[in-house]
């Protein structure tokens, strides 16, 4: 494989295939999907740090928004001046204005990854056996452009993966407008929020109509553990916020 993704694929390859053949004994043709899943939580674990440091900058986003808004109208003919003093709020509180999708420009290099190695006919010089795995008879490495159509069986396994892509992705924007009313001060918070972080988690479901169906399960895995790691961060802070009484 001649890509500057050519050793983590091949390593990948050797990581999934090897999990895949140990629990197919007991798992049987679920085994490569249970192994994507246990990756996907892996690598999230792994970025978990980073995850929750993006959250406290959202969050800071969110309890700077007066400040934001009153800089735009003070210097709205300024863009430069405009510029240089929201980075220098953004610096102030520890943040920026790119904290919303750092999550998922980490995670972009595993998709990647895992994107190859359901497309890649050969790995290591030797067959991809991984695409012989399925989910409820669609193989792990076919797409949604290339199934047999919305009325036939594998059609039906994509628009569900699609469906539960999309409930995810509201849950997600929802519970980011609840953070924003909480830190903010208010509902009138969630209508200043950024349109960009309410659409952004919706980019997943585009993501999964052109990947393989083995990267639509890491992508859905991934969300589900975002709405985890969300709604802990937004009950932790009413936590903060909303101190249990004493007697």
């Amino acid at each position: 494989m001649f890509s500057i993704f050519g050793v983590p694929v091949d390593a990948a390859y050797h990581l999934v295939s090897g999990f895949t053949g140990l629990l197919t004994p007991v798992l049987g043709g679920a085994a490569a999907v249970a192994v994507i899943i246990a990756f996907t939580m892996a690598v999230r674990i792994l970025l978990m740090p980073l995850s929750l440091r993006a959250l406290r900058g959202q969050a800071a986003t969110a309890r700077l928004a007066p400040q934001l808004l009153a800089l735009r109208q003070r210097y709205a003919r300024q863009p430069e001046r405009l510029q240089s003093e929201m980075s220098a709020l953004y610096k102030r509180e520890g943040t920026s204005m790119f904290a919303a999708i750092t999550p998922l420009l980490l995670q972009w290099p595993f998709l990647s990854v895992m994107y190859l190695l359901f497309r890649s006919p050969q790995v290591a010089g030797r067959p991809n056996t991984l695409l012989a795995h399925d989910l409820l008879g669609v193989p792990l490495g076919m797409h949604w452009l290339s199934a047999a159509g919305p009325a036939s069986m594998q059609g039906a396994v994509f628009l569900g993966m699609f469906a539960l892509l999309a409930g995810l992705c509201w849950l997600t924007s929802r519970l980011g407008q609840l953070m924003t009313a909480q830190v903010a001060g208010g509902p009138e918070a969630v209508a200043g929020a950024g349109a960009l972080a309410r659409v952004l988690p919706y980019l997943a479901v585009v993501i999964a109509a052109f990947a393989p169906l083995a990267a639509g399960i890491y992508l859905l895995t991934s969300l589900a553990w975002s709405l985890v790691e969300r709604a802990f961060f937004l009950r932790r802070s009413r936590g903060v916020r909303e101190p249990a009484l004493t007697p």
